[in-house]
């Protein structure tokens, strides 16, 4: 993992045993790939404070090298994602305006079940996004 990274997905066996967990995975729809080197910010968000727990930068596969969140930090509450992508068209070459329609994209979530996994996936372009829970 290069310096700076934390967090993404990782194959079953090298996670906690019957712990839940964070994924994500972002996928250019603009170019068709998923999107490498993009950055994603985690933060927990409990009444008006809202504290960063983790900084990734996505691998190839348009996936973090493991999860983004697991073990004790990985509880009930309200989360927010933030994704890089303005940084990450740009570096790409994508034509875009100045100021970039979208520059970030927040998606606030809830995590309800400790032991389940969550996967937020962002399917983006320049000008448009889409997330789910996906499994």
């Amino acid at each position: 993992m290069s310096a700076g990274q934390q967090g993404g997905n990782e194959p079953a066996a090298n996670l906690n045993a019957g712990g839940g967990r964070l994924t994500t995975h972002v996928l250019d729809t603009a170019h068709g790939r998923p999107a490498a080197g993009l950055g994603i910010a985690l933060y927990r968000l409990e009444g008006d404070a809202r504290t960063r727990l983790r900084y990734a930068i996505t691998n190839d596969d348009g996936r973090c090298d493991g999860p983004l969140l697991t073990g004790p930090e990985f509880r009930p509450g309200r989360y927010e994602l933030v994704f890089e992508v303005g940084a990450y068209f740009r570096a790409a070459g994508a034509a875009a305006a100045d100021p970039a329609f979208l520059e970030e994209v927040p998606v606030r979530f809830g995590i309800s079940a400790a032991g389940q996994h969550y996967h937020v996936p962002l399917l983006v372009s320049p000008y448009g996004y889409s997330t789910y829970r996906g499994s």
